[in-house]
């Protein structure tokens, strides 16, 4: 990025800015940990290098009359032990800030990333490059010929491929039922809950496989299966609907570190009694549907058609940002959780000893599940803004009673 560039925020982004609060940060974290004690001076030296590669990061959002713009910055990034809040508020109308920040704690690098600046794929690859970098500077010469990143343009890199592959104006179907929110008062002060659940690959994937369906459909129906458990009667004709994140570059030639990615809604209503085989069967049926080349695109162009009318795009900053506000509101009605895979990350086969798991996290006002996989691991980083943890026990203790290994973590919260 040379100096002085600015561009506009892609229209997922919009949806973060106008919707950021101090509880949820609309903040995603991405974790590493490593083999070793991480030492502080080298991951200060190691990110410093990385903007170099990707300055893309390097940004502070500003706020125009129509829309919201980045532009680079020259703020240092400071490496800090972690001490705080995970996914932190990197976002402050006004506030002269980085919009990302990097701690570590023991053996575990942790990239916190306002959602506005990129997505899942783009924070994991900047991960890897602090940590290829990390690398080369603690072992020298071991790792120099290690290539943790994509290799795309500056040009690859900035684009906003939303924009790039709209086909033109389209208005679909875009009506959304209301769906059932588990029960509970929410957390005081502003707090979430982050709990990390660890398990073999070996123990779940069999299972995902009897039953002849994805580890994301298996894991969808069991997490309906605990909101379910949680219903009062009286919501019981209320649909239980999970939100998937699918990311686009696996439909687009991208390599963007922008955000690039949609959500599709997994829905079914308990009015009778169902099993987790037929339920996971149903999730992966719902899944493939939606999943279709056509309709991707199809909900893409819808997403993206909103901006393209005139009058919106005349329309001041502060008008579209309470629109945005009352239509996320409406859209978070129709979700119950939101479950997101990250897949099975894959650094070169060099480097595979010095990291010993990944793992992340989002913010959010629902229950939000973050997969990853790594080494024969798979982790779970779930968020909850609730006081009840009902849900999250339901769906632990299920797995567990599937024959899953499984080892929790829980951060504190003031009650």
């Amino acid at each position: 990025m040379n100096r002085n560039n600015w561009y506009k925020v892609d229209n997922v982004a919009k949806v973060f800015l106008a919707t950021v609060n101090k509880r949820d940060t609309r903040t995603l974290r991405v974790s590493a940990t490593l083999s070793e004690p991480i030492e502080r001076d080298l991951l200060q030296q190691a990110v410093e290098s990385a903007i170099e590669v990707r300055p893309q990061f390097q940004v502070r959002i500003r706020r125009g009359l129509f829309w919201h713009y980045m532009e680079e910055c020259d703020i240092r990034p400071v490496v800090e032990e972690e001490h705080g809040r995970v996914c932190p508020l990197l976002y402050a109308h006004g506030q002269a800030m980085l919009h990302y920040s990097v701690t570590y704690y023991g053996r575990r690098i942790n990239l916190d990333l306002f959602h506005a600046i990129s997505d899942g794929t783009g924070a994991l690859e900047f991960l890897n490059i602090i940590i290829g970098e990390y690398l080369a500077l603690k072992y020298p010469g071991e790792f120099d010929d290690v290539n943790m990143h994509s290799g795309a343009s500056s040009d690859d890199l900035n684009e906003d491929s939303f924009q790039k592959f709209y086909r033109g104006m389209k208005f679909g179907d875009l009506s959304m039922k209301k769906a059932y929110h588990p029960s509970g008062l929410l957390l005081p002060y502003d707090q979430l809950q982050f709990f990390e659940a660890q398990m073999p690959v070996s123990d779940i994937l069999p299972l995902a496989k009897e039953t002849q369906v994805s580890l994301t459909a298996y894991l969808g129906a069991r997490l309906m299966l605990a909101v379910q458990s949680d219903m009062p009667p009286r919501k019981k004709n209320a649909p239980v609907t999970v939100s998937v994140p699918v990311n686009l570059r696996n439909y687009y030639p991208s390599n963007t570190s922008r955000n690039f990615f949609n959500n599709i809604n997994v829905s079914h209503t308990f009015t009778e009694e169902i099993g987790l085989e037929e339920l996971a069967k149903e999730f992966a049926g719902q899944m493939e549907f939606q999943l279709s080349e056509d309709k991707i695109k199809q909900q893409m162009d819808n997403f993206e058609t909103m901006e393209s009318i005139a009058p919106i795009r005349a329309t001041p900053l502060f008008i579209k940002q309470l629109a945005v506000r009352e239509g996320t509101k409406k859209s978070d009605k129709a979700v119950s959780v939101v479950l997101s895979n990250l897949g099975t990350q894959k650094p070169p086969e060099k480097v595979r000893p010095m990291i010993k798991n990944y793992s992340a996290f989002c913010s959010s006002m629902n229950l939000f599940v973050v997969m990853t996989s790594y080494d024969g691991t798979l982790t779970l980083g779930i968020t909850s803004p609730y006081s009840n943890t009902r849900v999250v026990k339901n769906f632990v203790r299920d797995l567990a009673s599937d024959g899953v290994d499984i080892t929790l973590y829980a951060t504190e919260v003031v009650r």
